[in-house]
Order: C-alpha cells, then structure tokens, then sequence
C-alpha cells in the first residue's frame, strides 16, 4: 500500500470507494468507515436528475493515516453483497489520465476478480487502483488494469507476469495505451468477415469460391435454418488479416443478382449491440433537435375527434407538417394524440390558445410533448428538490376539526361543520350523553357553495348559557373556519337526547363549467377533493402523498385524470415509481 506521507504525492486523507449497491447510502458508508477513524464526511454521487446512485462514493477523513489504514483494511469488504473497490482519491485529473505506472492484463480466467487480480500484482509494488474488467451482468471480460505508484513497480510486474499462467490460464500483461494511442489498430487487424445479402440458392462451395481469390480461406459456413434454407448471411475466416483486408475493400457493395452485398469486419454481440445503440441514440438526438418546440401533445379529445378535425382546430395557429391521433386495436381513439407545426412560434401560440379549451365539451390539454422517461425525470428532480429543500412531502390529510389540505397547494377559507355541530336527534327514556364522549369520527362535509362560488357567509355561533367551551373542544374547533349557528331541537317532556350520526357527504362528479367559473385558487382544492377518493381506492396508504404530487400537474390535465381511469392508474404508477425510488435513495 501507499504510504501515507507527505513526499507521496498521491496520499490525502480522501479515498474513492466504488462497485456499491444502488442502495447504499452515506449514513452505511459513515458507519463502516468511522469504525477505523474520525470520518469528515461521506459523499454519495447521484445522478443529478433522477438522484439515483451512481454506484461510487468519497469518503473524507480528518487525518490520513486513518484513511490509509480504511484502504488496508476495508478494500473489497462486503457492502450490501458486493465487494467494494477503495482507492485514494486523485484530485488531479492529469494523474489518472498520464498512464504512468498503468499495466494492461488480459486473457484472464473468469473466475478472476478484483481482490485476487490485487493479490497477485500487489507484491510488486504499491498498488493506486486495480479492476477487471466486467459486463452490465457483472462477469468478467477477460482482461483487467493495475495502476502502480511507479513506472517501476509496474515495468517490474511486465517482466515478471508476462506469458505465465494465472489460474491455469497464460496472461499477457504490457504497458497501458488509451484508445487513442492505439489507434484502432486492434479493429483494423482482423482475419474473419461477415457477408450479409448473400443470394437464396448461395452454397457453401458457392461462398468460398467467391472469395477464395483473396488468399487462403481457413473456414466458410453460410447460414441455414431448420429447412435447410440459406439465411441469406455467412462467415469466412481468412489465413492472414492482408486477404480480410482485400475481400471487404472490393466485395462490399458489389450488386450480385439484384442484392448490394455487405462485407465487414465480424464483430461480436456485445460490440453489434453497442454500435446499434450509438446509432439509434444519435438518430434519437437528431429527432429530438428537428421536432424540439413544434411538436405538441394533445389529451382528453372525445372519442368521435380524428386527425381531420384536429387539423381543423389546430391550423389557425399556422402550418401544421403532421396531426396524429392514437388509437387502439379496435380503431376507437384512446383520447390523445400529436400535432406537428413547421416553427416553435406556432406551437407555442397554439399551447397558449388551446390549453383548456373547451371540444367537444371536454377541455384539452395541449402541451410540448415529452418522452416518457423524460416526464419521470422531471417528476424525480421536482420530488428530490422538494426534499433537499427540507420541505415536507406532498400528503394529503384531514386535521382533527377541519378540512383537508393538500401540502404545497394554495389552500383557501372553506366553511366546513364540524362533527359535533352536526344535527342530532334525541330519543325519550334516554339519559342525556356527555358530548365530549359521543363525538362520531367522520369526515367533515362541506357547506353549500353561493351563486357567486365563494364560500357561505360565516356566523358567529350561539354558546347557551354563555358557558365556555371545554378546552379539548377548543382545540378541535375547525382552525380557519367559524361555526355555524345551529338551532335548538325541541324536546318534548320525559324524553331523553339519543345522537344519530350523520353520513359524510361524497364529493359529487366534477362540473366542468363550474369548475371554470371558479376562482383559480379555487380549482386545484375542488379538483383535489374529488381526485383523492379516487386514487384512496387504488392506493390507500399511499393516497394523500400521491394526490400531492399529481396536483402540480396542469388543471386541464387533472381534468382528465377524472374521467380517465386508465391515465390516473399511468400516473398513480408514475408517481410510485418515484416514491420508491426516494425510498431507496434514502
């Protein structure tokens, strides 16, 4: 191991630690790392939209020789099942990046991993970082890089590994060169080509021949199906990298009975699948940039609305290149679609004309369209900022004595009748409850709306017998609303009060024209109280946090959630899926 002092450039009191589980989180790290030494602090590096781990931390230490002693004795220590990866911390890039002391090893056995490729090498010198090399499943790839302190511990480890065998396997061990040393001169030096587009009655023979005029051909094979039949692509493998070289420089392209031949280097799985994924993302990115502000995405259409009356509403706003509504199996219309315009100016003037227009009887929501997992991106960072910011987490929730509320939603003064205001009845031969014990728990119903959509006048209540209230029921009094004045029930003489208790009132359907006319800091509460029963059915313990979140969406949108049930369970998924993921990030 390095020593820690202070003519060793790389020693500092700061170490990498690596190969983590997704759920290991700083408070673990501290409690592993703070066993060894006063720890400073502990960072786990996060993605910085999703805030999801990035699979490596930094953990600071006050002095450093704890550090040190932390990389001795907790290197490839078990966290969470998976054996972690500790080195100092190079503050200085050029460090990593000038190759000095970095030795490639390949043609190692798989059962190899990073604690045994360590031990191996570590008797050369002081060892900085060490890996193998592995695929998203996590196996090994064969080959593997050990970064020395010095260029001569590492030309040491060359000579003497070199050829010999590891594992029962001979390994080769040589001075690291990045890509861009090497310039490709691993996949310009190859000896067996694909050949794709190869004519249906194409034979074995008939393959070799057409090649075999470049050099010696060691094996050729086109492929067949169970039938028998040529799959229209084949192999060959030539005796020298010179002849491979030639045949793809001549035959590629060349038109043989109306098929354009392709010949390339073969390639394995995993280089194909890396290849087609930079060639679909870098169409992705293109995509993105000619449709970026002038594609639209429209919800909540009727069932009877097309692309022919999209494009009729839409085309005022400007030239629209493309119109497309969704539809399913069946050919009925699931409620959304697209409308492409030629500039941004057009889209954005149809977003501001269109969002909650009224088609139809249903308002629209128009909106820049998204693609999925940049919605749940956007979702994530929105969820993550409210937590860093130390805000509490959207929940819905009735206080004892008064309305619902939904966090992070402007809330505004709204009559409610508390339980033990609620009209009672009385029974004869009964003697008289004490209230504080008879007080039903239920949900609170609202007090009738005026023509003018604002709450009812507040009245003072009457207290009989100037009696002031129990304390307990002061502090259950509705805190933003007055009482309403409640008149006597007749009794009658021998009888005796008997309470019946009200049925909480449900949220009646939305009225859309109503909620239109309402004041806007109005609508997201009306919307709220008839969204939550909904999403309580699906998700009852998980209801008010979810009804918070789904509330910062547009009105128009939540609109649609409401006659939707479809795209309310989409979105309760969406807003679980993040909640899980805080959950984990925690």
């Amino acid at each position: 191991m390095a020593n820690a002092n202070n003519n060793n450039a790389y020693a500092s009191a700061s170490l990498y630690v690596g190969d983590l589980n997704a759920d290991v989180t700083e408070a673990l790290l501290f409690e592993i790392f703070n066993a060894v030494g006063p720890v400073a602090s502990v960072r786990v590096c996060r993605d910085a939209a999703t805030r999801r781990s990035l699979g490596y931390a930094y953990v600071n230490f006050h002095r450093v020789d704890d550090a040190e002693r932390a990389l001795d004795t907790l290197n490839f220590k078990n966290i969470r099942s998976r054996p972690c990866r500790i080195m100092w911390s190079h503050r200085d890039p050029s460090l990593r990046k000038s190759g000095v002391g970095n030795i490639f090893v390949k043609n190692l056995a798989t059962s190899i991993d990073n604690k045994q490729l360590y031990d191996t090498f570590s008797i050369f010198g002081n060892i900085l970082s060490c890996k193998v090399a592995t695929s998203s499943k996590g196996e090994s790839l064969g080959y593997g890089f050990v970064h020395y302190e010095s260029d001569e511990a590492a030309l040491q480890a060359i000579n003497s590994v070199d050829g010999k065998n590891i594992a029962e396997q001979t390994v080769s061990v040589a001075p690291f060169k990045s890509k861009k040393d090497r310039g490709g001169v691993v996949e310009s030096i190859f000896s067996n080509i694909y050949v794709k587009n190869l004519p249906a009655e194409t034979t074995d023979a008939d393959f070799k021949k057409m090649f075999e005029k470049f050099g010696a051909i060691t094996s050729s094979s086109v492929s067949i199906d169970t039938d028998g039949k040529s799959r229209g692509f084949g192999f060959l493998n030539f005796e020298t990298p010179e002849a491979a070289a030639s045949a793809v420089a001549e035959m590629n392209g060349l038109d043989m009975n109306g098929n354009e031949l392709y010949v390339g280097r073969a390639q394995k799985k995993s280089e194909r699948e890396k290849e087609l994924r930079e060639k679909f993302e870098k169409l992705r990115v293109e995509r993105q940039k000619k449709y970026a502000g002038v594609n639209l995405y429209i919800k909540n259409l009727g069932d009877e609305i097309d692309e022919d009356r999209v494009r009729q509403e839409f085309s005022k706003f400007g030239s629209i290149t493309s119109t497309h509504v969704q539809k399913d199996s069946a050919g009925k219309s699931k409620g959304f679609g697209f409308v492409c315009f030629a500039t941004p100016e057009e889209a954005t003037k149809a977003v501001t004309e269109m969002n909650g227009h009224m088609l139809e009887g249903k308002p629209l929501y128009v909106a820049l369209a998204q693609r999925k997992d940049q919605r749940r991106a956007q979702l994530e960072a929105q969820y993550a900022a409210r937590s860093k910011m130390g805000h509490p987490q959207p929940q819905l929730y009735p206080p004892q004595g008064g309305p619902m509320f939904y966090q992070g939603v402007p809330q505004q003064r709204t009559m409610m009748y508390p339980p033990h205001m609620m009209r009672r009845q009385w029974a004869p031969n009964q003697p008289a409850p004490n209230m504080m014990h008879m007080r039903p728990h239920m949900n609170y119903q609202l007090i009738p709306m005026n023509q003018r959509g604002g709450p009812a006048q507040n009245r003072q209540p009457r207290n009989p017998r100037n009696k002031q209230p129990h304390p307990q029921q002061q502090q259950q009094q509705p805190p933003m609303a007055q009482q309403p004045q409640q008149p006597p029930m007749p009794q009658q003489p021998g009888q005796q009060p008997v309470m019946v208790p009200q049925i909480p009132a449900q949220p009646a359907e939305v009225n859309v024209k109503a909620l239109l006319a309402a004041p806007e800091e109005q609508k997201k509460q009306m919307i709220g109280e008839h969204l939550f029963p909904k999403i309580k059915e699906l998700q009852p313990q998980l209801a008010g946090k979810i009804t918070g979140m789904l509330l910062e969406m547009d009105n128009g949108e939540l609109l649609h959630l409401l006659e939707s049930p479809a795209a309310l369970q989409d979105k309760i998924s969406e807003a679980l899926h993040v909640l899980r993921q805080h959950e984990v990030d925690e």
